[in-house]
C-alpha cells in the first residue's frame, strides 16, 4: 500500500486508541476528552512524541525507514503547522498504519508506550 494510505489507516488506529484510552482513564465529559486528547494527537504532539521515541532509541531502523517514508511521501500542506511537523506527524500515522497491518503486537507496544501504559 502507499505511504499516504498507511498514514490515512494509522490516524483512523492512532486516534481510536487514544479516545479509548481516554474513556478507560475516566474522562466522562466530551470538552474534557476533546481537550485531553490534543496531547496526543494534533501534529505538534506527534512530532513530539516520534522525536522521543526516536531520541529513547525505541523504533527498529526498520520502522524508521518506514517513517521516513511516510514523512517524505507527497501530500497537501497543512493549514494547521509547518510543514515539517505535519510531515513528522504523517510518518508516525504511516509507521502506525504499517505496524496495525503487519504486526499489531508491535504496534499496540508502541501505542501503550506513547501514553505510557
Amino acid at each position: 500500500m502507499n505511504n499516504l494510505v498507511m498514514a490515512y489507516l494509522g490516524d483512523a488506529v492512532y486516534e481510536l486508541y487514544i479516545r479509548e484510552y481516554l474513556i478507560n482513564k475516566g474522562l466522562c465529559k466530551v470538552k474534557d476528552l476533546q481537550k485531553e486528547s490534543i496531547n496526543y494527537v494534533s501534529a505538534v504532539s506527534q512530532r513530539r512524541i516520534l522525536e522521543e521515541l526516536i531520541d529513547d532509541n525505541f523504533l527498529t531502523e526498520e520502522e524508521i525507514e518506514i517513517v521516513n517514508r511516510g514523512r517524505n511521501a507527497s501530500s497537501h500542506p497543512s493549514k494547521t503547522t509547518d510543514i515539517v511537523t505535519y510531515k513528522k506527524a504523517t510518518g508516525l500515522e504511516c509507521l502506525i498504519g504499517n505496524l496495525y497491518t503487519t504486526n499489531k503486537d508491535r504496534c499496540y507496544e508502541i501505542l501503550n508506550r506513547i501514553v505510557g501504559a
